[in-house]
């Protein structure tokens, strides 16, 4: 692979091009700290200076569980209602981080950052090999570098579970890729406990089998005892945290009574319905035109998955992507925070419509690094990504 015009191993030059993202990622997040604002920076900074920056926003309540743990009992509102806790947070993120904080005695606002970091440039290499067991080595490459300079890339730095979540999500995506079931479960079971969203690769699967089954193609024995495996298993832990905030807690709704939490601010106090959070937030912010654009954006996705542009990612990726929307469009209220949950679908930054000639590249490059600032600007100084 030629970097700066020259040749290194390809594993070199992925580690080259994922370190010279993050200096350019680290000096918009540095410009946009150092810019006056009328508004203290990024809500509930833990502290002064840069590495208080980059540890706001959801980044206190990860630091909080790798400090003191989950709550025992629910806080409430003054009206009784569940009050913003740490149950909405997965474990597997900030346990690394204790245990990084343990072994380095570094604080938080070093540690996760390190953390996520680190597991940003593993994502780099997992969305590599995702993109090139479909598309090839060149389509590999440049779906690396446009996830790596993407307009969200500046987020693998923060201590948030994204990085962790996408090397844990990307590799069970690979393993499923490659019919290695059995390889797949323990991405998939991490991931499940790192971030909301793995229950897609289950639906993945499921979807994977029934493509396959309708189109009469044979599924050996020893693949079908590894895809049941997995689904089983994957399914088992995607509804497993739950289970445990409810255990510990003693209230069997916490975990999603928790997540209302943040959802009243936007359509007030509500029952979760499948599929119906994008319509009813919507309708409030637009009346009926409200659930006319959600219908349509939905009807438009599955036009263009039944398309030939969406054959072309192939039944695995196919599946996927499939699966991982339709697990947003039922439980995921689609705030601001949706840009940043359409990480997981990167590998679509593999798809000839972004590398198929060196103008499309060029261009989906230069995009992604003009718009990393304005992403800063909007997604984290001035409201939560």
């Amino acid at each position: 692979m030629r970097v700066l015009g020259r040749t290194l191993p390809l594993g070199a030059a992925l580690v080259i091009m994922y370190a010279l993202s993050r200096v350019l990622s680290t000096g918009f997040l540095l410009l946009a700290w150092a810019i006056p604002h009328h508004q203290p920076h990024a809500y509930l900074e833990p502290g002064p200076g840069f590495s208080g920056f980059l540890t706001s926003w959801d980044a206190l309540w990860y630091r909080q569980i790798a400090l003191h743990g989950y709550p025992p009992h629910l806080p409430l509102f003054p009206n009784g209602d569940v009050s913003y806790n740490a149950w909405a947070f997965f474990p597997v993120y900030p346990a690394i981080v204790r245990g990084v904080m343990t072994v380095t005695t570094l604080p938080f606002e070093i540690a996760g950052p390190l953390v996520s970091t680190i597991a940003g440039g593993a994502a780099v290499f997992a969305v590599h090999r995702v993109v090139r067991m479909r598309f090839g080595t060149r389509a590999a490459w440049w779906a690396a570098v446009f996830f790596a300079f993407g307009p969200m890339s500046w987020i693998l730095q923060l201590a948030y579970a994204e990085s962790l979540f996408l090397f844990l999500l990307f590799w069970a995506i690979a393993a499923m890729m490659r019919r290695r079931y059995l390889v797949m479960i323990p991405f998939a079971v991490l991931a499940s406990f790192t971030h909301p969203g793995a229950l897609a690769l289950g639906a993945a699967l499921v979807i994977k089998a029934i493509v396959r089954l309708a189109r009469r193609q044979p599924i050996g024995a020893r693949h079908w005892a590894g895809a049941l495996s997995a689904i089983v298993v994957v399914l088992a832990a995607g509804i497993a945290w739950p289970l445990i905030a409810a255990g510990v807690t003693g209230d069997p709704s916490a975990y999603f009574d928790t997540e209302f939490a943040w959802w009243q601010d936007f359509i007030g106090r509500t029952l979760l319905i499948p599929f119906t959070p994008a319509f009813v937030l919507y309708q409030r912010l637009l009346g009926v035109w409200g659930v006319v654009l959600v219908a349509a954006v939905l009807i438009g996705f599955a036009a263009l998955m039944v398309s030939r542009t969406g054959r072309r990612l192939g039944t695995d990726l196919w599946a996927f992507v499939f699966g991982y929307v339709g697990y947003l469009a039922a439980v995921f209220l689609p705030t601001q925070s949706l840009i940043r949950l359409l990480m997981p679908l990167s590998p679509l930054f593999g798809h000839p419509f972004f590398t198929g000639s060196p103008r499309r590249r060029w261009i989906s490059f230069a995009l992604g690094v003009a718009l990393q600032l304005p992403a800063i600007e909007l997604l984290w100084v001035a409201f939560p990504p």
